[in-house]
């Protein structure tokens, strides 16, 4: 087994695991913007408190990088892994935003689907952070996102099918074709995170 040379710092943990605590808030937020009596304005708004909450996590870690003589793995692992939480919490906030100003009044019931591979690949990602420090049990995690992520892709493409059914007028079908493609955007931003991890995990074992 291979010693840490490097001494754990458990302020950067505590940052990983805040900020993919915010996109557990923010895929329960998506999941909220699909049902029918959603005040879309007033869960808009929650969203980008949770998004603004997000960046300052992601800054609080860049600052941390940038101000430690040593790091508990490689800095541009840390960079490419807060950047990468920051980027699924904007993609879920422009799908929030999309549906505000689009104005959407009747979603496809296909795209709860993909909300809840969401709101499980953000539980899966938040309680995987904190384990980082001792790189224990990861590998079941980013196989299991990798699972969720075949999933959303099968998810996308049955939305995309439903869209061009003939059961939307064509201004309806462009403005749900971006929310459904923000939508893909962020589970793939789950996927990258969890190769991530793996790779971070190679390193260290």
């Amino acid at each position: 087994m291979r010693l840490r040379l490097r001494p754990v710092d458990s302020s950067f943990y505590d940052l990983f695991t805040e900020l993919a605590r915010h996109l557990v808030e923010g895929a329960d937020l998506l999941a909220e913007m699909l049902s029918e009596d959603a005040d879309h304005a007033s869960v808009a708004e929650r969203m980008r408190e949770a998004e603004h909450k997000a960046d300052e996590a992601t800054h609080a870690i860049v600052r941390r990088v940038n101000s430690s003589f040593v790091t508990p793995f490689d800095r541009e692992d840390i960079y490419a892994l807060g950047s990468g939480l920051d980027d699924i919490m904007d993609a879920m906030d422009e799908v929030v935003d999309q549906i505000l100003v689009y104005e959407v009044k009747v979603l496809p019931a296909e795209l709860s689907d993909q909300v809840a591979v969401l709101q499980r690949c953000a539980e899966l990602t938040a309680s995987a952070m904190p384990r980082l420090k001792a790189m224990h049990s990861l590998d079941e995690y980013w196989i299991e996102i990798n699972r969720l992520e075949n999933q959303g892709d099968k998810n996308h493409r049955r939305t995309l099918a439903k869209l061009f059914s003939g059961d939307f007028k064509a201004m309806e079908v462009l403005k749900l074709k971006d929310i459904v493609e923000s939508l893909e955007e962020a589970v793939d931003g789950f996927e990258r995170v969890a190769n991530i991890v793996e790779q971070i995990a190679v390193k260290e074992s």
